[in-house]
């Protein structure tokens, strides 16, 4: 369904955009060419003023239904946990896992930091980098 409504959509733009384009403006436009033909050029005017409100209200109705169809299916997201605040271990008297004792770059920088965090035990001078 929505596949259709696309495609439809998309045929609206298209002579949507060609009837625009065909409208007589101050420059001329694509419309500007000889007065033969078989409407006036008022006619041809008022035709082609209603043909893209026609059209301006069909873009407006596809681009609202598309909208509608792509939030049928979508389901709230929550940030919060789906567990139960009282469940935060897993059930099973599953084990802990320990930390690794490596020494990973993560405990290579808070080491750092703690170093940099401590007191000095004399005033020093700013260090540039």
């Amino acid at each position: 369904m929505q596949t259709v409504i696309i495609v439809v959509h998309l045929m609206i733009v298209a002579v949507l955009i060609g009837a625009v384009l065909l409208q007589k403006s101050e420059g001329g436009g694509l419309g500007m060419g000889g007065g033969a033909g078989f409407m006036s050029s008022r006619g041809t005017a008022n035709l082609l003023t209603r043909t893209t409100a026609v059209l301006a209200f069909l873009f407006f109705m596809t681009s609202l239904g598309l909208n509608w169809l792509a939030s049928y299916d979508r389901r709230p997201a929550t940030i919060i946990g789906t567990q139960p605040p009282g469940q935060s271990q897993p059930a099973g008297g599953a084990a802990p896992v320990a930390p690794p004792t490596s020494g990973g770059v993560l405990d290579t920088l808070k080491k750092a930091d703690e170093q940099q965090n401590q007191a000095p035990s004399a005033p020093e001078a700013p260090r540039s980098q």
